[in-house]
């Protein structure tokens, strides 16, 4: 999904705000209170048009779907009352929703809300960059393409709360890909009401979730407060949730050394200084890194031994030991570790051979190679990263390391804010990028799918048909086989290492200083990166040595 996975974002959540008023500042910690540094700002309110994970990650808190991800990344009844009952072979989904389901405006939650957000996002005049995750649905594609009406969509409200969903073929991950933001539903009325305005502000959507978005200040902050109106309120124990936008990691950890914030991120040359703090923690995330190499815009990319010569060019190790320090692994693939197993129970990112491991010597042989068949000696390009302190020092070690190792190849780097970057890969508008790609269902699909022929994601110009048949057989005819299923898609991943379209370079970690007063907090792979709705503050805990007072 398209997620573009804005990836490089981070995490996180939430926000802040004062039961009634705004009292009570960014970083007061009067009563339950959760207070997070993350490291950019979301992109819109509006679940048809997000792709980054923030923004996602907010979404947990604010909105609920027919399902909600548990902390196994298992699909729970949401608004739903219960699972999908399941006919014409899988085919067909009657899903019942619960009656007590309310918008933050008092309405009820109703079958029709998802059947009208649904259809919005296949909508081509929508625009949604995410709306091939709904490809399952039926007729979902030809309406996107503008090939069939939009109510030819195979989803019906049978009743107030009843709903009809009619797939293409029985989709295993289906109730997990239910929980995905996009399959979020929306409030038509509200909708029209404010057109191209829609949940551009806090007071222009309305929220089903545990808590709902109170103040949203672009690129600084944004507060929650609980939602008085969710179904499961009981089960909230937080009034506020409060977001700071900050780029810069060494002033989140000054917060958090003041008693500012309870959860912030770090960089690596923070994390020897932490060592010992019960606040430090560090997980790896289902998201891999890469440069994607656009050959519309350097034609000499449109040569395969260039391509792999990047790739084989950067000490994958060295980078995530010396630069990251975070929990960060090295990576030769495309698909994350901890995305999906294989049928006999392994990690399926562990099967992938790729030959393009760190080899200095190899890639020297590959640049000469295409050098003599372009007719050049010198390259020079331009890779986009972020124009965070972090991003900086990542790409003038990636920047040393191609020209290291590359003689004649020339790197330079552009620093621009994260929606920039992502707009100039949307916009195709770059030359190399610094980008991220996490799951959004449970399965290497999540993955592979992004660089087929066309699809927003792949922003290469790179395109294989015999890819893009395997990617076809994975999610059609080989669904009931899974051990077929499961050598198309390794062949898949193999074939498009060996074309290197993009150079994989790192599977995110990250080093969290989290107050260990913070209690219930878990993480997703798949999806926004947490879930707040059962957190609590417990102060009978000291935040300095993490035990009790």
């Amino acid at each position: 999904m398209k997620r573009i996975k804005l990836f490089i974002v981070l995490l996180a959540l939430t926000v802040i705000t004062a039961g009634c008023s705004s009292a009570e500042g960014i970083y007061s910690d009067k009563g339950q209170v959760f207070r997070k540094v993350i490291p950019q700002d979301i992109s819109s309110l509006d679940s048809a048009l997000v792709t980054d994970t923030v923004s996602f990650d907010l979404f947990n808190q604010v909105y609920e779907g027919l399902y909600t991800l548990d902390k196994n990344d298992k699909a729970q009844p949401g608004v739903a009352k219960e699972m999908p009952k399941k006919s014409n072979g899988g085919k067909t989904l009657t899903i019942k929703l619960r009656k007590d389901a309310k918008w933050s405006n008092g309405d009820p939650v109703t079958a029709q809300d998802f059947v009208f957000a649904w259809k919005r996002v296949v909508n081509p005049d929508t625009a949604s960059e995410y709306a091939y995750i709904m490809y399952d649905l039926k007729n979902a594609e030809d309406i996107n393409m503008g090939k069939k009406d939009v109510d030819k969509l195979g989803v019906k409200a049978l009743d107030d709360h009843t709903l009809k969903i009619e797939l293409n073929k029985p989709i295993p991950y289906i109730n997990e890909m239910l929980a995905f933001g996009t399959y979020l539903p929306q409030k038509e009325k509200v909708v029209k009401k404010h057109g191209e305005q829609y949940a551009t502000t806090a007071d222009k959507t309305v929220f089903n979730g545990p808590f709902k978005v109170q103040d949203w200040k672009v690129e600084d902050k944004i507060q929650l407060v609980k939602n008085e109106d969710y179904w499961d309120k009981k089960k909230v124990h937080l009034d506020r949730v409060n977001y700071k936008v900050l780029k810069d990691q060494q002033a989140g950890a000054s917060l958090y050394d003041t008693g500012s914030v309870d959860d912030t991120t770090i960089s690596a040359d923070q994390v020897d200084k932490y060592q010992g703090n019960p606040g430090l923690k560090k997980r790896l995330l289902a998201s891999t890194f890469y440069m994607k190499l656009n050959q519309d815009n350097v034609p000499e990319f449109k040569n395969k031994d260039l391509r792999i010569a990047i790739s084989q060019a950067i000490d994958k190790e060295g980078y995530v030991n010396s630069v990251l320090n975070n929990g960060s692994e090295s990576t030769d693939g495309f698909t994350a570790k901890l995305t999906a197993e294989t049928p006999d129970g392994k990690d399926f990112a562990e099967s992938i051979d790729s030959p393009l491991a760190y080899n200095p010597k190899a890639a020297k042989k590959h640049l000469e190679k295409a050098k003599k068949d372009l007719g050049v000696k010198e390259l020079t390009f331009t890779m986009n990263t972020e124009d965070t302190p972090g991003s900086k020092v990542s790409a003038e070690y990636i920047k040393s390391e191609v020209e290291k190792n590359l003689p004649g190849v020339t790197m330079k780097v552009k620093q621009l804010p994260f929606k920039q970057r992502v707009n100039q890969e949307h916009s195709e508008t770059f030359e190399a990028s610094l980008s991220g790609w996490g799951p959004d269902y449970p399965d290497p699909l999540t993955f592979l799918e992004i660089m087929t022929t066309g699809n927003p994601s792949n922003n290469t110009a790179w395109g294989s048909k015999k890819y893009d048949q395997l990617v076809k057989d994975a999610n059609g005819k080989l669904l009931k086989k899974p051990e077929e299923r499961n050598a198309a898609m390794k062949e898949a991943e193999e074939l498009l290492l060996n074309d290197a379209p993009v150079a994989p370079i790192y599977q995110k970690g990250e080093a969290h200083l989290t107050n260990p007063q913070v209690k219930g907090l878990f993480y997703h792979q798949i999806g926004g990166d947490t879930s707040l709705k059962e957190v609590s503050i417990d102060k009978s805990i000291d935040r300095e040595t993490g035990k009790k007072k």
